[in-house]
């Protein structure tokens, strides 16, 4: 019989309809805009609808999630920011689709070259948060962000004061990784201070 496909498929659509108002009344006001509704709708169970109403409600994030970069500053005691960054150039080199700008400091006095860099540039728009330049930093400067509403109706050329965010910040997006990394920073340490003995 001509048609048994289209309406196969409008019973399944009717069955998506019919599946999606018993599961409200089964959740009855939990099933949107809570954890345990958006778990639920995530899960392989659900029934009926299970699309998420961004804006109002949004995925969880894992904590290896990765967007675009931004650098870390220590928070000195005066409130000074101590970044992390030692302008080395690692990052730039590791990009793949080099999008990091890196000018290095000078001390004002002697001309030298100081560790603390004079300006820093990352191109959101060229930026394809691969990670790679997170993963070689050796000084834990720079990190991925879990922010990814950041849509401007400009180009994106993310300076210095943009990409700098305090450890805090970092420690509270990523947890695990922040705590396994101070164990490690202070594993470094204690045997540096053994050895200088």
């Amino acid at each position: 019989m001509n048609g048994k496909g289209i309406l196969k498929g409008l019973g399944v659509t009717l069955q998506r309809f019919v599946d999606s108002y018993l599961d409200d009344i089964r959740w009855w006001g939990k099933r949107y805009y809570t954890p345990e509704g958006i778990a639920h709708r995530s899960s392989k169970n659900t029934k009926g609808t299970f699309t998420i109403q961004y804006p109002e409600e949004k995925l969880p994030v894992p904590e290896e999630f990765r967007y675009k970069p931004f650098l870390l500053y220590e928070e000195g005691q005066g409130g000074e920011k101590n970044i992390r960054c030692t302008s080395c150039g690692i990052c730039a080199k590791a990009c793949p689709p080099q999008c990091i700008w890196i000018v290095r400091g000078t001390d004002p006095e002697t001309g030298r070259p100081v560790p603390q860099p004079a300006g820093f540039w990352i191109d959101a728009d060229i930026c394809m948060s691969c990670g790679f330049c997170a993963e070689y930093c050796p000084f834990d400067a720079i990190k991925m962000d879990h922010n990814y509403e950041v849509s401007t109706y400009t180009r994106n050329l993310m300076d210095i004061d943009e990409l700098m965010k305090p450890v805090s910040y970092y420690a509270g997006i990523r947890p695990l990784n922040y705590a396994r990394e101070e164990e490690a920073r202070k594993a470094k340490e204690a045997a540096k201070a053994a050895k200088n003995q």
